[in-house]
């Protein structure tokens, strides 16, 4: 009786003792589960995070060497070349790209360049030093407010279009260093020296002049 008794209890201790076993096991289970679907998340959350920053170069100004490529339209992104630009304008909207990391200058609106075909001979000498074959860059920020320079229209003074930012009205003449001819802008656009190899356009120095509005103060 006594032993049977025995055999009875140590049975149920057994049984007891798999039923917390499998318990045990279901939720080890379940916690790896969880570690592993939150792994996953945090990764896919740091993925997102790493592919919306800037590329390392996105905001430097244009440097020597940098390819020039269109901004928007149908070509974005897809280097300027000479037979692109239409002689006497409108210009076109571009920015640098670094060669050798294909990495375009995006990141910082300041680095957005117009570009401009014209007479050479209409070009001033210092205006016609920086430009290969009339083709002429410029920073496409209005010396201002800041407001992109978006018009190729006739001067509001002059028989001749100009490059004008419509928020303020201010006029460059880009053939005379894109020098002020109307409106309230305190200084010329910066121009930005070209060079040409193989029928597309690169840059061929910095930034002659300050690129963007006047700061307040």
């Amino acid at each position: 009786m006594s032993r049977a008794s025995f055999n009875t209890s140590s049975s149920s201790s057994d049984n007891t003792a798999e039923s917390d076993a499998d318990t045990c096991t279901e939720q080890t289970r379940r916690a790896l589960l969880m570690n592993a679907l939150a792994t996953t998340a945090c990764l896919a959350c740091s993925t997102q995070v790493h592919a919306g920053e800037d590329a390392p170069g996105s905001d430097e100004r244009p440097q020597k060497g940098d390819l020039l490529v269109f901004s928007e339209g149908d070509q974005e992104g897809k280097p300027v070349t000479a037979a692109a630009l239409s002689a006497g304008g409108p210009p076109v909207h571009a920015w640098p790209k670094d060669p050798k990391t294909s990495v375009v200058r995006s990141a910082s609106r300041l680095n957005e360049i117009l570009i401009i075909r014209l007479d050479p001979t209409e070009l001033d000498e210092q205006t016609k030093a920086r430009a290969v074959d009339g083709i002429l860059a410029y920073s496409a920020i209005c010396s201002h407010a800041g407001c992109p320079v978006t018009a190729w229209v006739k001067s509001d003074v002059g028989d001749k279009e100009v490059l004008k930012c419509m928020c303020h009205n201010s006029e460059y003449d880009p053939r005379a260093g894109a020098q002020v001819v109307f409106g309230p802008a305190p200084r010329r656009l910066a121009a930005l020296p070209l060079a040409l190899a193989d029928g597309s356009l690169s840059v061929a120095g910095n930034f002659i002049g300050k690129v963007g509005g006047a700061q307040p103060g």
